[in-house]
């Protein structure tokens, strides 16, 4: 038994960097795990300086899902009613649903690196990231279907809107599983790296999204969401709304105004 704790978290320049650390239990999440994670979310959100939250694991598993052993959210009971199971769904489960929304609704990136196996609430818990980066030996599983029922806290509604429906039945109905390779073709990730250099990878992908504009990134973020959800005329309003206001940053229009002025002066020569 380690007193380690369940998560370590570490700043490094603009990047926040947090680690699941229950390698011995597969990274499974407790009440522990999520306490630390959502002051770390929100550590993010408060300090301007941080730019990139990437979350990542220790041991062979990024996650096995959440610790149904784990009492801290209660004594463990089995719920009678639907009533009390949407209840727990929304208000418990050491506060899933109300820390991926959060994750959803800030203005940076969140990044989540699998070094291994992503099952069950690990997986719901990355699909409320932007970014998803996979290395080789990496899978994704959701073993809910064993007992019969969905992944209630991202599982299907963030799921369906990344993948869509077709790749959607086959993890969650057919009740298969995915390598990093067909994660990829699915859509489920956006890079796929060698093992060997998969740190080095994703630092290097952090350290370039913290180079990124964070008005544009941010503005970026909401607008994407929007347009996903309105029809396409509604979907051209987002864009228009959301460039009136990047493009009065003083930023923008210095910018443009350097590139005009060098735009001329090379006419001249």
């Amino acid at each position: 038994m380690t007193d380690a704790p369940h998560l370590l978290v570490e700043e490094r320049g603009a990047i926040l960097i947090v680690t699941l650390n229950r390698p011995e239990k597969l990274n499974a999440l407790t009440g522990q795990t999520m306490a630390l994670f959502e002051k770390a979310v929100h550590q993010f959100r408060d300090t301007p300086a941080l730019k990139v939250m990437l979350i990542r694991a220790t041991g062979r598993y990024f996650c096995s899902g959440a610790d149904l052993r784990d009492g801290s959210d209660g004594k463990p009971h089995i719920e009678r009613s639907a009533v009390e199971i949407r209840e727990k769904h929304r208000l418990k489960l050491h506060g899933m649903q109300r820390i991926y929304d959060e994750m959803e609704h800030i203005e940076k990136p969140f990044v989540v690196a699998h070094q291994g196996p992503c099952v069950g609430g690990g997986l719901e818990m990355s699909l409320s990231c932007d970014f998803r980066l996979a290395a080789k030996s990496a899978s994704y599983a959701f073993p809910e279907g064993k007992f019969g029922v969905l992944p209630a806290s991202n599982g299907v509604s963030r799921l369906s809107r990344i993948v869509g429906t077709h790749w959607s039945r086959y993890l969650i109905m057919a009740n298969l599983p995915a390598d990093a390779d067909r994660a990829f073709v699915m859509g489920l990730v956006h890079e796929v790296y060698p093992d060997e250099s998969f740190e080095q990878d994703a630092m290097a992908f952090c350290e370039h999204l913290a180079k990124q504009h964070a008005e544009q990134m941010g503005t970026a973020k909401l607008a994407i969401e929007l347009a996903h959800d309105v029809g396409l005329a509604q979907a051209r309003q987002v864009e228009r709304m959301a460039n009136s206001a990047l493009m009065l940053n003083p930023d923008y229009i210095a910018g443009i105004e350097r590139y005009i002025s060098a735009l001329g002066s090379k006419k001249d020569d």
